[in-house]
């Protein structure tokens, strides 16, 4: 697309580590290919409000390693009316930009893919969360190094468990989506893992719990998503409790410790890759598309598709964690 002289980037919704990583390669890609590269402050609160910065290629530098995002992240409501996204475009056109691209998850990508419609202006998303649930895409920008925050913390849990004959309800992230949990279940050796996508009714927790403790085993891990059909983690503690006491009950939830912290290498070439692709994707014509990573080679979804498609964690490891935790 020859006309594209100008790109916009931007964060939203909730922060995910390699957030920095993707705004790094936008903008080193952009500046290789003689575009001048604006980031947009806030998100869409700062498209609403005329929140831009020029970025130069130093702007960018030592950023790679760091958590959270450069470029801050807001949820904006005003942008949800027709009222407001005009607004944003009339702030784009002062701006002259031809395109952006947009750093976030399925709310980004439904904001994106409407004004995109409205208004004609080439979005390209990049999928960055750390729940890992968004549809045309193995993985997303933040899953990994939440996976690897989570497992670190449970691996403290397991320690103060195994000293204290006591069964740990440990609440990870996942309000709809299980993947972090499940990673984080098999990873750590956990007893049981519940979430969202599968029903495991509480008597056949306890049996599961039982098995162990007629095997003497010192200590209990039970994983829980936050989404967990049966509550969260204090709430399925209150009912384990109330049924089986062989060990002493304790919860933890890790909450928004899984967001921060310093990308893993896996979080930071991912977001590379995708960065990189955004742009040239742009560049190669994509518009209303999210940039994704399957079988290791990269995929362009359509908004439609990565926003109204289901992505569920593969059965084969529902299956082994089950198998495993015996």
């Amino acid at each position: 697309m020859s006309h594209i002289k100008r790109i916009a980037v931007f964060t939203s919704g909730g922060d995910a580590p390699g957030m920095n990583a993707a705004i790094r390669a936008v903008v080193r890609t952009a500046t290789y290919h003689d575009l001048h590269i604006y980031g947009i402050i806030r998100g869409y609160q700062g498209m609403y409000e005329g929140n831009f910065q020029r970025l130069e290629t130093n702007n960018v530098g030592n950023i790679l390693h760091r958590g959270g995002t450069i470029l801050k992240t807001a949820r904006c409501e005003v942008f949800r009316t027709p009222e407001g996204r005009k607004v944003a475009y009339e702030n784009l056109q002062a701006n002259d930009i031809d395109a952006c691209v947009a750093i976030g998850g399925d709310g980004t990508f439904t904001g994106a893919q409407i004004f995109s419609k409205e208004f004609d202006i080439p979005f390209i998303g990049i999928p960055g969360t750390i729940d890992n649930d968004i549809y045309g895409t193995d993985y997303t920008i933040g899953f990994d190094t939440a996976v690897n925050t989570a497992i670190e913390a449970v691996d403290r849990i397991r320690d103060t468990a195994d000293s204290h004959n006591r069964l740990f309800f440990v609440e990870v992230m996942g309000r709809h989506a299980g993947f972090i949990a499940l990673n984080t279940g098999i990873s750590s050796g956990a007893a049981a893992v519940m979430i969202p996508e599968t029903e495991i009714k509480i008597d056949d927790l306890i049996k599961q719990l039982k098995k162990g403790a007629k095997r003497k085993k010192l200590f209990s891990l039970v994983i829980v998503a936050e989404g967990n059909q049966n509550g969260g983690a204090s709430d399925l503690a209150k009912l384990v409790k109330e049924k089986f006491d062989y060990y002493d009950s304790k919860v933890a939830i890790i909450g928004h410790l899984q967001r921060g912290g310093a990308p893993s290498g896996m979080d930071r070439v991912l977001a590379s890759r995708m960065g990189f692709h955004a742009v040239e994707g742009l560049l190669d014509g994509k518009n209303n598309v999210a940039v994704g990573v399957v079988n290791n080679k990269i995929k362009f979804t359509p908004f439609k598709d990565a926003i109204s498609k289901t992505k569920t964690p593969n059965k084969d490891l529902i299956r082994m964690s089950e198998i495993l935790a015996q």
